[in-house]
């Protein structure tokens, strides 16, 4: 009895010890339920809504840019591209290699985007631009590949390929630094394309746009089922250019047939100026790149073919290269001596060959006696301009150097623009610890030594002498629209500064540029032009290679409505390498030939205008 009572006891015990057991681990779950229900329950719920939906972005169009006459220039057409979410069990290395095989993409590439994706149920875009023929193998192959998608959206286009490349720019894929630095910004995505050289660069907040969105529903292979919810993309403003697409294409051929004759093969720029607003009618730059490449995404051999050319294709040497100026700041010189009165326009300087002073030559070794003012412009005469720049001095010449503008951004809406430099005994100190001479200023009086341009630098300077002394900032773009295609902003010429020089000295130097193309240095090309243009030959020294060849110009003479600029890197003589492109331009900015009856009559008035100074000489001269 005592030992079935004591056995009761202890099986009671047990009993009671089970129970408490069984109550404590009841209570530990129901805690831990309500933990995940009350506490993280709407982390689970998104979650499982995230499995279920996904967020697809919608990307916005880019704004167009127009050439000046409203011919489109750069757009946007549709692209398939090709997304990835994570699936529960990742992407094996079968699946990898296949997608791999199938969008000719390295694997490591792929494997390094996949890598980085942080979300699961943000589509990231592994590549775009994809052809029908990829597009339909993958389709073929969706249940080989969780978590691929394809998907259309609209891509960066540019119609003419290399031209204008550096004054467009081109766009890339938003990266992470990209989305750090425009956090908080309303219509930004991971496919959100950014403007990363040239206006796409300058002007991008108002090209973007702002990214729409979609929330399907999917199901267990991730492909769409429904759409729950659409926000609408907002596409970018449009732009229009003060570019004239005729004139960019005679330039880029004239340029391009320059390179295959041999001429210039080192690279080529030209800008080409209204002379009475600023507004850039042209500007290239040679060698070129194609901005496509960089929309669909750049392969490792584009990348080369780029990176591996010694002349840069990707600089705009028409705002970033810096040259001797040569002869064209003759120009200056001249301004600086006439205005301080240290010469007069008919005193006659003689050239035995070299200067009295210093053993410094003409640069073909002719003399040419007894010479004036004009007539040294003319024929590019370096005795008398060694002499002006003695007269002159280093300093009223650095004054008048920064007076036209050198040695100073001009202000052009594009980023990366050189400031070049002017020449002075303190640049010679801080820079090489050596005393100034006599021999530098004369370098420096005829734009060699110290002395460093721009393309659109020599383009400023010849525009001032052409509209009479007024400095304009130069500018790429006259209006913005709004989205309904009315104005968002107008741009106006902007007067920076006018040049202290009285008019007859202006005369002076226009007369002289206007013999430069009927008896001087450019007299042969310009021989039978039915538009009177004025000029300047010149040939800038470079040490390491065959020189460069410089001519600036404007016209119509009388009432100046273009200027331009060219420098062709080891070019040589500028009146053989640069000149012929001038001159094609101005035959299709004038339209010459074109119209054999019914001129219009502002072209026919300018030919007429010009008819009676085309004597020229046959011979070519050294510059």
């Amino acid at each position: 009895m005592l030992e079935a009572l004591m056995k009761k006891k202890s099986d009671d015990g047990r009993f009671r010890y089970l129970y408490w057991v069984i109550i404590a681990i009841f209570a530990i779950l129901v805690c831990r339920l309500a933990y995940l229900q009350l506490v993280e329950g709407e982390y689970y719920h998104s979650l499982a809504e995230g499995n279920r939906l996904r967020a697809v972005p919608i990307a916005a169009m880019r704004g167009v840019m127009y050439d000046r006459n409203g011919q489109i220039l750069v757009g946007s057409r549709p692209s398939f591209m090709v997304t990835y979410v994570p699936t529960k069990d990742g992407m094996s290395d079968a699946e990898l290699n296949e997608l791999s095989q199938l969008l000719n993409i390295p694997e490591a590439k792929l494997r390094e985007k996949i890598d980085k994706v942080k979300s699961s149920y943000i589509p990231t875009v592994l590549a775009n631009d994809l052809t029908q023929d990829i597009v339909t193998k993958i389709e073929e192959r969706r249940n080989e590949l969780p978590g691929i998608s394809i998907d259309v959206q609209p891509i960066r286009y540019y119609p003419y390929n290399e031209m204008a490349a550096q004054i467009f720019g081109y766009v890339g894929q938003i990266d992470e630094d990209d989305q750090q630095r425009l956090e908080g910004q309303e219509g930004v995505s991971n496919i959100t394309q950014i403007g990363r050289a040239g206006l796409e660069a300058y002007y991008d907040d108002l090209l973007r746009g702002k990214d729409g969105g979609r929330q399907v529903e999917v199901d267990a292979t991730g492909s769409p089922v429904k759409e729950m919810e659409r926000k609408n993309p907002v596409a970018g403003h449009n732009i229009h250019l003060t570019i004239d697409l005729n004139l960019q294409q005679a330039a880029e051929k004239a340029m391009d047939s320059q390179i295959a004759n041999g001429i210039g093969t080192a690279g080529i720029a030209m800008v080409a100026l209204d002379p009475n607003t600023g507004a850039v009618l042209a500007m290239a730059s040679r060698p070129s790149y194609n901005p496509n490449w960089f929309t669909r995404g750049i392969t490792e051999a584009e990348w080369s073919q780029i990176n591996d050319n010694p002349y840069h294709p990707m600089e705009n040497r028409a705002i970033a290269g810096e040259y001797p100026p040569g002869s064209p700041f003759k120009i200056i010189t001249g301004a600086a001596a006439l205005e301080l009165k240290k010469v007069t326009p008919d005193e006659l300087i003689f050239d035995s060959g070299r200067h009295w002073l210093v053993d410094m030559r003409n640069a073909g070794g002719e003399a040419l006696g007894w010479i004036n003012f004009t007539e040294a412009l003319s024929k590019s005469d370096n005795v008398y301009f060694y002499e002006m720049g003695r007269r002159v001095g280093i300093d009223k010449l650095a004054e008048y150097a920064a007076m036209f503008g050198m040695g100073k951004k001009t202000g052009i809406d594009l980023r990366g623009e050189s400031s070049g430099l002017i020449a002075s005994e303190k640049y010679k100190m801080d820079t090489f610890g050596e005393d100034w001479y006599l021999g530098d200023t004369f370098n420096s009086a005829i734009g060699q030594g110290f002395q460093l341009v721009t393309p659109l630098q020599a383009a400023l300077i010849v525009s001032e002498v052409a509209n009479g002394g007024i400095q304009y900032r130069p500018f790429l773009v006259s209006r913005i629209d709004n989205l309904d295609g009315t104005p968002y902003k107008i741009f106006a010429p902007e007067q920076i500064g006018t040049l202290s020089i009285s008019r007859s000295t202006l005369d002076l130097i226009r007369e002289g540029m206007r013999n430069v193309t009927e008896e001087g240095t450019a007299g042969y090309i310009f021989a039978d032009f039915p538009i009177q243009v004025a000029g300047k030959t010149g040939t800038a020294e470079n040490y390491s290679g065959q020189d460069h060849g410089w001519f600036v110009a404007y016209a119509p003479f009388d009432h100046p409505r273009i200027v331009i600029a060219v420098l062709v890197e080891q070019g040589g003589y500028g009146s053989s390498a640069s000149a012929p492109i001038v001159k094609e331009m101005l035959e299709e900015f004038f339209h010459v030939g074109k119209y054999a009856a019914g001129m219009p009559k502002d072209e026919e008035k300018d030919q007429k205008a010009g008819a009676d100074g085309a004597a020229a000489q046959d011979a070519e001269p050294a510059e």
